[in-house]
């Protein structure tokens, strides 16, 4: 079969449920994946033909695209930032908005380019007041990894540490540290646990957290492709208690976030305000939200007093 027919059988079975940008974006992210060819193939070659080994892949992948799986759990590979990461059934697909929280930290913690006299270092160094020690930073419900990959990347002078409760996401964020190439140092805790104790001397300068913060009563609003094969341990939380993770987190950060320390947080839309308001009964200051790429409070900034 030509390419450019199982292109066109991807549009008819799959025209009713996605747009035809994104049927697009399938059809040539999977014959990259699985043939190794490029999005230009068939206008240099427009009578490729396939063999049949070579189609099998691309139709299991219609077949579950069908299903509206993720493409990205389907390949087994996502993008975030400038990483490529694995990622399967046990952790979020890292998204966007993510993104932007990453950048916030990189921003209030830019790497200073080494002068003469840093000349013979071999590490980049952070420009930050807090030099009197090790700089750290801990992801809590680190998934996939990505929060914590991307700042080991970008701030190479940093100690990273990475916490989840999932065996299963810490087996992929482990794979995906040692595919790009960082030094991280993994905990296996719940943070919910209100006995929780770390190695007395691991206190941090940066906290940092995308927790679980969608309700119960917010699924209808979710879509198919993630409510049906995304981690709900990892997304959602109880209607009655949906700031149960930032609670946790701020009462973990008063004992192991340093003075002056920031804890950053993604947070739920439509609780921007409520999640705001814990901070104030909290040992922290100079608290901050801002808005996501769509105009959404999605983000939130706090310094330790």
């Amino acid at each position: 079969m030509q390419l450019k027919e199982v292109k066109n059988i991807f549009h008819k079975e799959l025209g009713e449920i996605y747009p035809k940008e994104e049927i697009d974006s399938f059809f040539y992210s999977c014959i990259e994946h699985y043939l190794n060819l490029q999005r230009f193939v068939l206008a240099i070659q427009p009578g490729l033909t396939l063999l049949k080994e070579e189609e099998q892949p691309l139709f299991e992948a219609l077949s579950e695209l069908k299903m509206e799986k993720p493409i990205q759990y389907i390949l087994g590979t996502a993008h975030f930032m400038d990483l490529e990461l694995q990622v399967n059934k046990n952790v979020l697909i890292p998204r966007p908005e993510t993104e932007e929280l990453v950048q916030w930290i990189l921003d209030d913690f830019p790497v200073k380019k080494p002068s003469k006299k840093d000349a013979g270092r071999s590490r980049s160094v952070i420009s930050t007041p807090l030099n009197d020690r090790s700089f750290k930073i801990l992801d809590i419900g680190t998934g996939s990894g990505c929060i914590a990959i991307a700042l080991a990347k970008h701030l190479p002078g940093a100690k990273v540490y990475a916490l989840d409760v999932s065996e299963g996401a810490l087996s992929v964020a482990r794979k995906n540290a040692e595919m790009n190439e960082v030094d991280i140092t993994f905990l296996h805790h719940n943070i919910l646990n209100p006995g929780l104790e770390l190695e007395s001397e691991l206190v941090f300068d940066v906290i940092v957290s995308n927790p679980p913060y969608v309700r119960e009563l917010e699924k209808s609003q979710i879509h198919k492709n993630v409510k049906d094969f995304e981690p709900h341990t990892a997304l959602f939380v109880p209607n009655n208690d949906p700031l149960v993770f930032y609670r946790a987190i701020t009462d973990f950060a008063e004992k192991y976030l340093s003075k002056k320390g920031k804890l950053y947080f993604e947070i739920n839309q439509y609780l921007g305000d409520e999640t705001k308001a814990l901070f104030h009964t909290q040992h922290f200051s100079e608290i901050e939200m801002r808005n996501d790429i769509f105009g959404n409070p999605r983000m939130l900034k706090a310094d330790r007093k």
